[in-house]
């Protein structure tokens, strides 16, 4: 019986890259359809206001036309807390305010002087920092409205909300709090940003200035992946309140974009953290993802800070990592924004070409790819020749064209890229080698068809070796060397003689036409196992077999006693008639007739009825010989005797009614 042992195998794994070398890709539309399916209102509303204007900010973001129903939806919220300003919570008119911003709502103007009574009054008894981050917030919406709105003691609301401040730069929540986190650096600069805007006369430059120390110690705690991604997170000590370090930097982001502080060094890090969250799923982590990547895209001009710029991140990606040189596909780079947005004149050069792994020279000299202005993408049509079949590091540099731009974009130097260059490899001359283990002679030797069908039989013993010897070349006539691994150990067969398949396993990431081959079968002959070798493992047990059919059960009866001889039993049956006779003949002797049976119509048939219910008791005791189980003729028994009872009562009747008149007479 043919053993399932894999004899053979050859594994090509080329897959350790020395250095990290992780590329993202922008924006695309699988963000698309995730938030069209995260942000869908349940039971045709949103559950808040910060719900609804995350819905509609994304939709934004995104270019995804606002179904009239979210709209709709959107609008019912906001006007029931602008109706009512009183009533409403400041966190619910500054989402129903940001709501509104998107929405366009139409919202009449004493509503909107109620908001902003409600908005003076509470960031003037403000005494936390979310206190005074949805009232300022709300102003600074209403103000951008093109209504009048101003700050007199914008100084004061600014010491109070500094006084927030740690030194390490993170800020607290409120004055009795003492744990800080950087979550709460951001809403505070949020805060602070719309402070300025709103102060009705020019802020005290040296009050802006000592944010620029917050800022930097704020960096200080930054963190860092391997591949680049930065990003912030809290540590706190409870961590009842720890949101996580996409919210955590997506505030920081939304902090330092208002202040337009957003440094160039550190943008792409950032946005690199974001891109890297791929395609959440929770409608939250999906909002703060976008968001804060349209805060970095923005470039948006407000309050800088002396040391910090703006910068807008460049994303290189590639449409796929895997080129065929048997397809002659060519190299193809994107450059975009990281909303997918199309990116300035610029210039993709291939600076270098390693192998992965290796740290010997590049294999390529540097060159240029041609833009395709109708795709978008940057191509390299022809690889060099010096590529061969293989992972690769491919090392890109992003030229801007114009000078100007150098100042408004942040390409990040040199970008590394995994690459892998598939093909067709080259399978000839393959044998296999019966060996005799002293001497080294060949004993057998037959040669493998691995693109065919056909499979040997050969046969050994445990002093004897087996070679299985084959060439591959890759498309450039280069050798193509696989690690090999051969199963022929007789302790991993446990001694165990018998029949064996043989299969032969050629795979790798670059090689287009990998195989698993069955090549035939062997007969070994292994000597006795040693007391102490082990033991085979038990087999795996299939856990469906339990319900298989099972096994046919027989079972085996008594042997029947023995019986008369057949003319015996048939007298005996004969002898039974002999009462039937001598009743019959009784009758007969008494003078038994019919002159008493009815006449007339009624008594006439319940008299056949009666006699016919005799009968069929008689002709059921028959079936019960014959086939009928106890409880079977019982039930019919039972039947039948109700049946006489009424009909033997009624011409019993009669005829004593009939016995009665006579002897009257």
């Amino acid at each position: 019986m043919a053993r399932g042992l894999v004899g053979f195998m050859v594994l090509l794994l080329f897959l350790s890259i020395c250095e990290a070398a992780s590329f993202y890709q922008p924006i695309s539309d699988s963000h698309r359809s995730a938030a069209l399916e995260l942000f869908s209102p349940g039971h045709g509303s949103f559950k808040s206001l910060e719900e609804t204007y995350e819905a509609l900010r994304t939709f934004d973001i995104l270019g995804i036309e606002k179904k009239p129903n979210v709209t709709t939806t959107a609008c019912h919220l906001i006007s029931n807390a602008v109706g009512s300003p009183s009533s409403s919570t400041t966190k619910d008119l500054f989402y129903a305010l940001k709501a509104n911003s998107i929405a366009k709502c139409k919202i009449n103007d004493k509503a909107f002087q109620g908001i902003l009574t409600r908005l003076n009054a509470a960031v003037n008894d403000a005494n936390l920092l979310l206190d005074f981050y949805y009232s300022v917030g709300g102003l600074v919406l209403i103000k951008s409205s093109n209504a009048d709105v101003h700050l007199t003691n914008a100084d004061k609301i600014f010491h109070s909300v500094k006084a927030f401040s740690q030194s390490d730069g993170r800020w607290r929540y409120s004055s009795n709090n003492p744990e800080s986190s950087a979550l709460a650096a951001g809403i505070a600069l949020e805060t602070l940003a719309g402070v300025v805007s709103l102060a009705s006369s020019e802020l005290d430059q040296s009050l802006v200035s000592t944010l620029n120390n917050d800022i930097s110690k704020l960096f200080d705690s930054i963190e860092k992946y391997d591949d680049g991604a930065l990003y912030f997170d809290d540590k706190l000590v409870d961590g009842h309140d720890h949101q996580g370090p996409l919210a955590t930097t997506s505030s920081v982001v939304r902090g330092l974009n208002a202040f337009a502080a957003l440094p160039g060094n550190k943008i792409l890090g950032l946005a690199n953290f974001f891109l890297g969250i791929g395609v959440p799923g929770d409608a939250k982590d999906l909002f703060n993802q976008i968001d804060s990547l349209a805060c970095l895209e923005s470039n948006r001009q407000g309050f800088p800070l002396p040391f910090l710029m703006v910068s807008i991140p460049l994303i290189l990606s590639l449409p796929s990592t895997v080129i065929s040189l048997t397809k002659k596909d060519s190299l193809q780079v994107k450059v975009n924004t990281v909303l997918g947005s199309n990116a300035p004149p610029l210039t993709v050069k291939l600076v270098g070409a390693f192998t992965s792994g290796s740290k010997d020279a590049s294999l390529v000299e540097s060159q240029e790819l041609v833009f395709d202005a109708g795709t978008g993408l940057h191509n390299l049509n022809n690889l060099p020749k010096s590529i061969d079949v293989g992972s690769y590091t491919f090392v890109f540099e992003i030229l801007l064209h114009e000078p100007e731009h150098e100042k408004v974009y942040v390409t990040g130097g040199q970008k590394k890229v995994p690459i892998f260059v598939s093909g067709l490899i080259k399978i000839e001359n393959a044998e296999i080698v019966i060996l005799d283990s002293d001497l080294g002679s060949i004993e057998t030797q037959k040669k493998l068809d691995l693109a065919g069908q056909s499979v040997v039989s050969l046969s050994a013993n445990h002093l004897q070796k087996l070679r299985v010897s084959f060439k591959l070349t890759t498309p450039c006539g280069l050798a193509f060397k696989p690690h090999q691994n051969f199963l022929g150990l007789v302790e991993k067969f446990f001694y165990l003689s018998g029949r064996y398949d043989i299969e032969l396993t050629v795979g790798d990431v670059v090689m287009e036409n990998s195989l698993l081959r069955a090549i035939g079968h062997i007969e070994l002959d292994l000597p006795e196992p040693p007391e102490k070798a082990p033991r085979p493992p038990p087999q795996p047990v299939d856990p469906y077999s339990r319900y298989v059919p099972k096994a046919e059960i027989t079972h085996i009866f008594r042997a029947p006693e023995k019986r008369p001889q057949k003319e015996l039993s048939l007298a005996f049956m004969g002898l039974t008639f002999l009462p039937l006779l001598g009743f019959l003949f009784g009758l007969s002797r008494l003078g038994v007739n019919l002159k008493n049976f009815p006449t007339n119509t009624m008594p006439a048939t319940f008299a056949i009825l009666f006699h016919l219910g005799i009968g069929a008791v008689l002709l059921l005791y028959v079936f019960f010989w014959l086939k009928l189980d106890l409880f079977e003729t019982l039930k019919l028994v039972g039947l039948l005797g109700v049946f006489l009872v009424f009909v033997g009562h009624r011409i019993l009747s009669y005829l004593a009614a009939t016995s009665a008149k006579l002897k009257s007479a």
